[in-house]
């Protein structure tokens, strides 16, 4: 990995930074305005980013209730820097901040990610659902 990789739990100074990695992983199909993204992140639980020198290449989050469980939401790396170990270090961040504070970190995948989250010790127990924005 890249040694000028930082994690840190500061988010970054411009959103614009997160609109760019949303639009580059297909994720803003809600058209999402860079004050929403700045909303969402402050507004969970915990999010921890990714930085190449000051630019933004990766994040993830967890909203949670605080106390039993707390739902992995966001995680998602540049494309260029894919594969790469980033995204393992931002959920192992993720799960070390949840079991310090004693919460059971739970996520949703498409299921072409299962066996990566598999590999990363989460395992599937129920089917999820969601409702459609109309």
């Amino acid at each position: 990995m890249n040694n000028h990789i930082q994690f840190r739990v500061e988010p970054p100074e411009n959103f614009e930074q997160l609109e760019a990695l949303y639009g580059a992983l297909g994720w803003n199909s809600l058209n999402l305005s860079v004050d929403d993204l700045m909303r969402m992140c402050n507004q969970s639980w915990y999010a921890v980013y990714a930085f190449d020198h000051h630019k933004l290449i990766g994040m993830g989050r967890v909203i949670s209730d605080g106390v039993i469980t707390g739902i992995v939401c966001g995680l998602g790396v540049l494309p260029e820097y894919q594969s790469k170990g980033v995204g393992k270090k931002l959920l192992s961040r993720i799960i070390d901040h949840c079991e310090q504070h004693r919460i059971v970190p739970q996520l949703m995948c498409v299921e072409s990610l299962e066996s990566y989250y598999e590999e990363l010790g989460f395992k599937k127990f129920a089917v999820g659902m969601a409702r459609t924005r109309t």
